[in-house]
């Protein structure tokens, strides 16, 4: 036990120094991009054939928590490098291990998204770049559809899960270091109650809040269950509230009410399936997990000059109330409905939504709930894609009715794509975990030695 501490807490302190170091010369985020892919690449291939999903499910972690900071530090080599290289580790994936048989529903989930790509070339615009538009909005639903084709029902251990999940925090710790270097006093940088992009590090803050709301999700839930140690605990609980600092302070909402929501439901279904025992160690935890987000926010409020109590109000920085809640998301969800009530067979195709505003508006702002752009593009076979993607995963759940991530996973897919859609891999790969057939681990058996 001992060793395994040491060992996390060397990989969080190694993770905020590439965070420091990234900070301060750029360029070496191109080394730390080219480093892991190869890294990840070499532990696929040179894997033993019974670990090669858990070894595919680490490295689209770890690039799943990267990607935004790839972004942000211009990393990658493209924009969409986070998205592909999930695709590319679940398409080896399947190579090596196959798939299920019983998942074919994702494979009919991909031949929907078909037909609107040809609804498209119809209806796009003259000046439309055909290719990219079609690519940027078809790369999540497509690198969802394979994830979840190679998840479905695939067996993993709880310790596996909570590795994968700890894969994937470790470069957002990275990217926290790296935004509280950018940006140290907020003050500088705040003056009204709207979301930021100087207190996100400089790149879109709904999409640093939203990566960040996942590090919240995933610390949350590592300190309930894999935090023995008062020492771990208080450590964890610092490293949640950091984050959660961050992520609050972007005044970028979407991402950290994903967070909590998703925290508690987790927390409902662990709860109910521990002994008594443990469940007297989740109140006393809670009780820690309060203080550190109550700590959080005070700060936050005190750094941010009382803005984040504004924002979350739904007050301007005068304290005002706003007339729109959601920021222009309910126009352009009405707008998408619209859109397939006046199309409902085959749908306006794929990027036509964005198009369509850029005709009328003069600027095309992408859509940011994945539901109504769903319906819009795609039609009929929109609703299909949506029933398939709702209900399938009932499925994994009458087997597997143990597992407490399940639905925790669910729910931060579900508020993700519908405050963001899916312009990042996040929302598509965590979905795809709920699909993990998750077992007890197994014990070690010790013999004793039979004396001659």
């Amino acid at each position: 036990m001992f060793k395994q501490n040491i060992t996390y807490i060397t990989a969080i302190v190694f993770h905020a120094c590439i965070g420091v170091l990234i900070y301060l010369n750029e360029t070496l985020a191109k080394i730390y991009f080219f480093t892991a892919l190869f890294y990840f690449v070499y532990r696929i291939i040179m894997a033993a054939n019974h670990r090669k999903t858990h070894e595919v499910l680490l490295a689209c972690a770890y690039f799943v928590g990267a990607e935004v900071f790839f972004r942000t530090t211009r990393g990658a080599i493209s924009y969409e490098a986070g998205k592909y290289l999930v695709i590319l580790f679940v398409l080896m994936g399947m190579f090596y291990k196959g798939l299920s048989g019983k998942g074919y529903p994702y494979f009919l989930y991909l031949m929907l998204l078909v037909p609107s790509v040809f609804v498209a070339s119809t209806t796009l615009s003259f000046d439309a770049n055909f290719r990219t538009n079609i690519a940027f909005v078809l790369s999540g639903p497509v690198c969802l559809g394979l994830a979840a084709l190679f998840c479905y029902n695939k067996k993993v251990s709880y310790n596996q899960i909570s590795q994968i999940l700890l894969f994937m925090v470790l470069p957002i710790i990275a990217h926290t270091a790296y935004v509280f270097l950018y940006t140290p006093n907020l003050e500088d940088v705040l003056s009204s109650a709207v979301s930021n992009r100087e207190a996100a590090g400089g790149f879109g803050a709904n999409q640093v809040a939203a990566v960040l709301g996942l590090g919240m999700f995933i610390m949350a839930m590592r300190l309930f269950t894999k935090s023995p140690t008062i020492q771990l605990k208080v450590l964890n609980a610092i490293i949640l509230g950091l984050i959660s600092f961050r992520a609050i302070s972007t005044l970028s909402r979407g991402g950290v009410i994903t967070a909590i929501a998703a925290i508690l439901v987790f927390l409902f279904f662990y709860y109910n399936q521990v002994n008594t025992k443990k469940k007297n160690d989740i109140l006393a935890v809670f009780v820690l997990f309060c203080i550190s987000l109550v700590i959080t926010w005070m700060v936050s409020a005190n750094q941010t000059g009382g803005l984040t109590n504004l924002r979350y109000a739904n007050k301007d920085h005068l304290g005002r109330e706003k007339k729109d809640l959601t920021t222009g998301r309910g126009e352009l969800f009405a707008n998408e409905i619209e859109g397939f009530i006046t199309n409902p067979f085959l749908g306006i195709g794929s990027s036509r939504a964005k198009d369509q505003r850029i005709e009328i508006e003069g600027q095309g702002v992408t859509s940011h709930s994945e539901f109504s752009r769903t319906l819009a593009e795609h039609g009929i076979f929109g609703v299909m894609i949506l029933l398939i993607l709702l209900f399938k995963p009932l499925d994994v759940r009458v087997k597997n009715k143990r597992n407490y991530y399940f639905f925790a996973f669910l729910a931060f897919w579900f508020l993700t794509i519908n405050h963001m859609s899916m312009r990042i891999a996040m929302p598509a790969f965590v979905y795809a975990l709920a699909l993990l057939h998750v077992t007890n681990d197994k014990r070690s058996i010790h013999r004793k030695q039979v004396k001659a």
